[in-house]
């Protein structure tokens, strides 16, 4: 049982490069390129973004032979920046050629990504599903088994829809095609496994866009095996609905020990980062208090008390200062993820709030003594005042941590 109270289903224990997925292990966070493989520059650069934000797993899309050689390029030039976050390989379609005809691909990734809908049909499905199982087993890889609803194994639901058509109770379409997902995904694994594919080899997603309909699926794989499991709300969407989607879906799934390892398919803003999806996945274990990332900053919202945007400037500033120096701290100060800091902006909650924040700060509201007294482990240490607050804050936080965590 974690520190939150949230009691894990204990799943096989997987290990992708060295991270430990399943078996009890943190939920780990993944993430995926959306840069064009070939591309080994612009693809080196992303995954460095994305793992110094906290992805620990990254995806590349291995979808042409250009992309499968330039794989061992960017595993070495990562490498050689110091940075050996394990890369998996995003396969449909094609990927036992492209594993076949470039080994050096294979080698170089930690785990592949296959979605049994986009093998092949018939016979021609199974010799290849069998040929990437065989590459993954030769070269001691793990592999995700990945089926999505909107890529779906059609003679599969032609199957299963006709039987259910001939039942004397039917099911609904809608049960229909979450009983479809969890067999695609629980047969496909059964045989990886009678080709020789060690369970502990094995994680197994079922991805969905819709909240419920992905809640349902995946506590209906929980309780029919003990796979590891990575959970992503799939074209979750952009902005703060795809933030509210896969919150609400993750949230409900992890609070009953449900999932391994996480990914939030956030379609980033124009010009935005891509890291965001890393940072939104962070929040959400952080916030259930399932692993700690970051201090936490804890801020008032405001009212008509607060006139002032001084507040939420310096909440701002003091969030992304933190996360900033989290690359750097995380292993000079360790426990520094767990500090909280409080930023209030009257004397209603302010002077609470901060003394149960590590350290706080109470800003004056509309009316108040222009004073902010600044509180460290519930007890006041010194009131600022002027035109320097902020950064005499910054260097009080600084200090804190330097004193506390040291």
């Amino acid at each position: 049982m974690s520190v939150s109270g949230v009691q894990r289903k204990i799943t096989e224990r997987v290990s992708v490069g060295g991270v430990a997925i399943g078996g009890g292990a943190p939920v780990a966070i993944q993430s995926m390129t959306n840069t064009d493989t070939a591309d080994v520059q612009a693809t080196v650069e992303q995954v460095l973004a994305l793992a110094r934000a906290g992805s620990e797993l990254v995806r590349l899309t291995v979808n042409n032979e250009a992309a499968a050689q330039a794989v061992p390029a960017i595993r070495e030039q990562l490498d050689q920046s110091g940075c050996h976050v394990p890369l998996i390989g995003d396969f449909h379609f094609n990927g036992h050629k492209l594993l076949s005809k470039y080994p050096a691909c294979a080698e170089a990734l930690a785990k592949f990504r296959i979605n049994p809908g986009n093998v092949g049909k018939g016979g021609a499905r199974d010799e290849k599903f069998a040929a990437m199982i065989d590459i993954a087993r030769r070269y001691d890889k793990a592999v995700r088994i990945g089926v999505n609803w909107g890529s779906m194994d059609q003679e599969l639901v032609v199957r299963m829809m006709d039987e259910n058509a001939h039942n004397p109770t039917p099911k609904s379409n809608e049960t229909m095609i979450r009983e479809i997902m969890v067999v695609s995904a629980l047969e496909s694994a059964q045989k990886a496994e009678s080709l020789g594919l060690a369970k502990n080899k094995i994680i197994l997603s079922c991805k969905m866009s819709g909240v419920q309909d992905l809640i349902a699926v995946y506590k209906a794989l929980s309780r029919r095996c003990d796979y590891a499991l990575h959970l992503g709300l799939t074209e979750a969407g952009m902005g703060s609905k795809g933030i509210v989607a896969s919150t609400a879906a993750l949230a409900v799934l992890l609070q009953q020990g449900i999932g391994d390892t996480i990914r939030i398919s956030l379609t980033p803003e124009p010009g935005g980062s891509r890291t965001q999806e890393v940072v939104v996945a962070q929040e959400i274990l952080q916030s259930m208090g399932l692993r700690s990332f970051t201090p936490q900053v804890i801020a008032c919202p405001g009212c008509g008390r607060t006139s002032s945007t001084y507040f939420q400037q310096l909440a701002q500033d003091i969030q992304r200062y933190l996360r900033d120096q989290m690359p750097v701290w995380s292993s000079r100060y360790p426990g520094v993820e767990d500090m909280s800091v409080a930023v209030m902006g009257c004397v209603v909650n302010g002077p609470g709030e901060s003394k149960h924040a590590n350290i706080g700060i109470s800003l004056p509201g509309t009316g108040e003594i222009p004073v902010a007294p600044v509180y460290e482990d519930g007890e006041k240490t010194v009131t600022l005042k002027g035109d320097f607050i902020a950064k005499e804050f910054q260097t009080i936080v600084e200090r804190y941590v330097e004193t506390h965590y040291g």
